[in-house]
């Protein structure tokens, strides 16, 4: 029996990492960025928040609305509390972020958004966990607490990479090698990496999948095939085809749904994200959602087909050359 989620669940990232990292920085690129979603903040210190006030449009007690329509509120007693009355807005957010404190353990505030009463309004989405390149090493008496960031996150993202050498940067690589034995990372420069890494949604159509990896080719029934190696930019002007790639895979096939969270846990490190929509020998009359992030994984039956053909269709980004159109066909059409 095959136990699924709710695609409608409004989807929860943290973002930890300790003091200095580029929490800040990596939130005001999420808040300011071309994603058209309606995102709740909530953070431990409101001032800790470095928003340009050209981008502020008004601000009335801990709620700041702002250009691009995010809410920002302050967590002050209880998270609970906080969460459930930001999902009582009049206008509900389609995203949450939580920019945790730089000296706080990440595993106390996951275990408040995966709290039963949550089940089917929120879902932990994803832990993305900051790291300084130039002071990884430094304070070595706060080692614990990073190693414990580290740990409990989906995600590493290494940042500031651009401060320090090349030697430098594969000691990280190797220093954490060491520690962890399954752990995703991905390099940056002032805290930018494609938003497509950072947020996932369930409730995406297959023509965004379209418009975030163009369809050069025609595809008749039955054909089953995958298209591969597409690099793209993004409309805020950075190109990160140097360092990310992105496959898509396009089956009406149905697909058994046995087996296939242990299929996708063998995928390699340097597969950031997946997300899409399965079609299941299971449940053949339902879209399945699939996301994943880093190592978390999230499997969820959504709404019928309806009129639309059921397919299974995907797209997976990674490092360059990291994805290739067997090991897709592998993990998701053959998982068993």
């Amino acid at each position: 029996m095959i136990e699924f989620g709710s695609a409608t669940a409004v989807p929860v990232t943290i973002l930890t990492g300790f003091l200095g990292a580029g929490k800040t920085t990596l939130l005001n690129r999420i808040l300011t960025g071309n994603h058209g979603l309606r995102v709740a903040v909530l953070v431990n210190d409101f001032g800790s928040i470095n928003v340009d006030a050209d981008l502020v449009v008004g601000v009335e007690d801990d709620v700041m609305s702002l250009a691009n329509g995010c809410v920002c509120c302050s967590i002050r007693d209880d998270l609970i509390e906080t969460v459930e009355e930001v999902l009582q807005r009049p206008e509900r957010p389609e995203y949450i972020l939580l920019e945790a404190s730089g000296v706080s353990d990440p595993s106390s505030i996951a275990m408040t958004f995966t709290d039963q009463r949550f089940r089917d309004t929120i879902r932990l989405d994803s832990i993305m966990c900051l790291v300084d390149a130039e002071q990884v090493f430094a304070a070595p008496e706060q080692m614990e607490l990073k190693l414990r960031q580290i740990a409990f996150s989906d995600m590493v993202i290494l940042n500031k990479v651009d401060l320090v050498e090349r030697e430098t940067v594969q000691k990280v690589h190797d220093w954490l090698k060491s520690r962890f034995r399954r752990y995703r990372l991905v390099e940056a420069v002032d805290a930018d990496v494609p938003l497509d890494i950072l947020l996932s949604v369930g409730r995406f159509a297959a023509e965004q999948l379209d418009a975030e990896v163009p369809d050069h080719h025609e595809h008749g029934p039955g054909c089953g095939c995958l298209e591969h190696d597409h690099t793209h930019g993004h409309a805020d002007g950075h190109d990160h085809a140097a360092h990310f790639s992105t496959t898509m895979l396009r089956s009406d096939r149905p697909v058994p749904l046995a087996g296939l969270r242990e299929a996708i846990k063998r995928l390699p490190g340097e597969v950031y994200r997946v997300k899409g929509f399965v079609y299941s020998e299971e449940d053949p009359d339902h879209r399945i959602v699939v996301q994943v992030v880093g190592k978390r994984i999230d499997i969820a039956s959504d709404e019928p087909w309806g009129e639309r053909a059921p397919e299974t269709r995907l797209v997976a980004i990674g490092a360059p050359g990291a994805v290739s159109e067997d090991m897709l066909e592998a993990v998701f059409l053959e998982p068993a």
